[in-house]
């Protein structure tokens, strides 16, 4: 597990999130991810909403510069 601090804290579903923790990723996570269908970044915002145990609607909020460390914890866990 690895734990993202936002540089932009974001209010959605009614708190704020200064900070998302992020678990491995396992193969049923991509299937999942996949199954609903849609562009490669919308398929990716699920599988980091379920990484993290978050709503989509947290990620969709997120400045891009924190998107971007979401982007590079995910990768770190592929390396």
């Amino acid at each position: 597990m690895t734990t993202i601090k936002l540089k932009h804290p974001v209010k959605a579903d009614g708190a704020e999130v200064a900070e998302v923790t992020m678990r491995a990723p396992k193969v049923r996570d991509m299937i999942a991810a996949d199954k609903g269908g849609g562009s490669d970044a919308e398929r990716e915002l699920r599988m980091f909403a379920n990484l993290c145990e978050i709503t989509p609607r947290i990620i969709e909020e997120l400045h891009l510069v924190d998107y971007k460390a979401m982007q590079g914890a995910y990768l770190d866990f592929l390396s």
